[in-house]
């Protein structure tokens, strides 16, 4: 698509957490949708991928997922298109690829590891987009604190502290996205 506007969501592909970060994930998506961007994710079926997903479909945006080979065909049936890595890294590389922005809703390890990777990238001058991690509940209160601390002893300055927002809700995302 031509000058599309894309946007990477980060997110679980647990079944086992709350049901409440799966309702996050749908308004955080209905919201991207009607403003006319394309999300990429890691396009699996299972927890708040799915739920991404399921409401790209009901909003009638379109939805790119990035899965590495080694995982197997664990795909959402209706993506829009489906980018195949051969690691995981590539995958990272593939999903931030001509993105403006970045969303890290509440998720696992792999969340983190992509979130920091592409805050690490940022404070490098390799990714201009915005970051956010969706902050609902508190759940990135650790993360705040620590990078907080870094700033505190040195190991990080206080403007690169700043390319991660930590939006409580999903409207100040929104607000701030806009």
């Amino acid at each position: 698509m031509t000058g599309e506007r894309k946007v990477v969501i980060y997110c679980s592909s647990s079944y086992d957490i709350d049901p409440s970060f799966n309702q996050v994930a749908r308004e955080v998506t209905r919201a991207l949708c009607s403003l006319g961007y394309s999300l990429v994710s890691g396009g699996a079926i299972k927890g708040t991928m799915g739920a991404v997903a399921d409401e790209v479909i009901r909003c009638g945006g379109h939805h790119i997922g990035v899965l590495p080979r080694f995982m197997g065909d664990d795909r959402f049936p209706g993506l829009d298109q489906l980018i195949w890595s051969e690691s995981m890294d590539e995958r990272k590389e593939k999903m931030r690829e001509d993105t403006c922005a970045v969303i890290a809703l509440p998720g696992g390890i792999g969340t983190l590891d992509e979130l920091i990777g592409t805050f690490t990238l940022a404070k490098l001058g390799k990714y201009a987009g915005k970051i956010y991690a969706l902050n609902i509940g508190g759940f990135y209160e650790p993360l705040k604190a620590l990078l907080d601390h870094y700033v505190s002893m040195g190991m990080l300055d206080g403007n690169s502290r700043k390319l991660i927002a930590f939006p409580d809700t999903v409207d100040a995302l929104i607000r701030d996205f806009n």
